[in-house]
């Protein structure tokens, strides 16, 4: 029953060129040449700025482009251990917020309090910068804000839900950037782990204006039942927000580089050259991960060819016990624990492509027919450890968790199911 090693072989090899595609350095050039700056006005400064897990790849891009930038800045989570000469490296927490972010934020705050209308602020945004960057308002510290966070993250938010809430409780957030900037110009390149590519979803829209109002914020903590959890300081600030007229925020130039989406078409290609029946079965692979699992199941039939079937996108998880792991390594395990006990020549890879999956050191799973009887050979229960959330534990029980260390870019996660005859 053991799985054929090609196969689970070949989906790390496409797996890999799905990062290959998101090469932060490769997204700026990109976005450089097709979204060219603007030169700065005589006198003006250039400020660089880059905040997310890819932060030091794409701020080095950056400068090659721009070596004389008045400063250069890069907000990228502990893991990420890339040095910078000729920049400043800051490294916080992800994707609970912590003090170095709450440091992070105040520096980055004082520096673009300090352009002025002749300079000019390039933004180098990618996925994580939403935790990495906490900036509360007057009146809630960084503790009551994690808690939050926490709370948003157990309830099985989607990002664009929890990005909204996360905007209506930061001076950054929703366009904050541009608020702290103006007046000078900001031009923004972002790398992109939303699915959709909502600029005011990414990093939650630093340089794009709000998602929605504090008003929907407060519904959304209701809705879910989560307000009444809420720290009484974020709370208050909600509700006095919501009767403040808004005011938005200026206008930028913002410029996708790179996305989910651009990743699966690398991953369409390199199996493809494979000579794999291949097919982008969904880019939207969204929502409570049970369902994913069943929408991945539904397609783990029998065929007469090796077959390719690729996925993106980004689930959730609602938490129900104390175990460790993450969604790609519960919707590895989940696929695993439903695949029909007949169809044995199959693997099943899920991964976030920043090679961090939840508060664990693994990108995800990659799973196949031999899952299942290796747990239980290691003395471990899969249904026992999945009630529990405890995916992790599974998985490394089987020897099926995918670990590539931290990949240096991010844009959501893919998934690669392989059935040969």
């Amino acid at each position: 029953m053991t799985q054929a090693p090609d196969l689970r072989g070949t989906a790390r090899r496409l797996f890999d060129a799905a990062i290959t595609a998101a090469d932060p350095a490769q997204a700026v050039k990109r976005g450089f040449a097709t979204a060219p700056l603007p030169p700065p006005k005589p006198g003006g400064r250039t400020f660089l700025i880059a905040i997310g897990k890819a932060a030091p790849a794409m701020l080095e891009a950056a400068l090659k482009a721009i070596p004389d930038a008045h400063a250069a800045v890069a907000v990228t989570h502990h893991e990420n251990t890339a040095s910078l000469h000729g920049a400043e490296i800051w490294r916080a927490g992800h994707p609970v917020p912590d003090d170095a972010g709450a440091q992070a934020a105040r520096h980055v705050t004082g520096l673009l309090s300090e352009a002025k209308e002749a300079d000019r602020v390039v933004a180098l945004i990618s996925g994580g910068g939403s935790a990495l960057l906490p900036a509360p308002p007057v009146g809630v510290s960084l503790g009551e804000k994690a808690r939050l966070n926490d709370l948003l993250l157990s309830a099985g938010l989607d990002i664009v839900k929890m990005n909204l809430v996360r905007q209506q409780v930061s001076r950054l957030k929703g366009g904050g950037f541009l608020r702290l900037a103006a007046p000078a110009p900001v031009h923004a390149y972002l790398l992109s782990d939303v699915i959709g590519d909502d600029l005011r979803a990414i990093a939650s829209g630093p340089t794009a204006r709000s998602i929605g109002t504090a008003k929907d914020a407060i519904s959304i903590l209701k809705n879910n039942g989560i307000w009444d959890a809420t720290p009484p300081s974020i709370q208050s600030h909600l509700q006095k927000a919501q009767t403040v007229p808004i005011r938005h925020a200026p206008d930028a130039t913002n410029t996708l580089v790179g996305s989910n989406r651009m990743s699966l078409d690398a991953m369409m290609q390199a199996a493809q050259d494979l000579e794999l029946n291949a097919k982008i079965v969904s880019d939207r692979l969204t929502g409570d991960v049970s369902d994913a699992a069943r929408a991945v199941l539904s397609e783990l039939t029998p065929k007469s060819e090796t077959t390719a079937l690729l996925f993106g996108g980004e689930t959730t998880v609602r938490l129900s016990g104390s175990g460790r792991g993450g969604r790609n390594q519960e919707l590895a395990l989940r696929v695993a624990a439903g695949a029909p006990e007949t169809l044995t020549n199959w693997a099943f890879l899920s991964g976030g492509t920043d090679g961090r999956d939840g508060p664990t050191d693994a990108a995800g799973g990659l799973v196949d027919a031999g899952t299942l009887p290796r747990i239980a050979a290691a003395g471990k229960d899969a249904q026992a450890l999945l009630f529990d959330n405890d995916s992790y534990t599974a998985l490394a029980a089987s020897g099926d968790l995918l670990m590539t260390g931290a990949t240096g870019t991010n844009v959501a996660d893919v998934q690669v199911l392989l059935i040969a005859p």
